[in-house]
């Protein structure tokens, strides 16, 4: 699988079809992440077949901060 980043993001067409998907440690959850060629993809694992985010890794910090945080905490 590519991944298709809309133009002008600033994103690298990755070439996922060899990326080692994760799951959380704790077995919890939709998300699955896979580090590529200095990128993080993230997916939806019940869709793996739907395009993916990609973060920069300072992208992907911020982003765990804020999680860790609670800045996405919907409750």
């Amino acid at each position: 699988m590519t991944s298709q980043a809309p133009a002008g993001w600033g994103k690298p067409d990755l070439d996922l079809s060899g990326a080692h998907w994760r799951s959380s440690s704790r077995g919890a959850g939709d998300v699955q992440i896979a580090f590529v060629e200095g990128f993080i993809a993230m997916r939806n694992s019940e869709r793996p077949d739907s395009p993916p985010l990609i973060f920069a890794p300072d992208e992907w910090r911020k982003f765990v901060l804020d999680a860790r945080g609670g800045e996405f905490d919907l409750t």
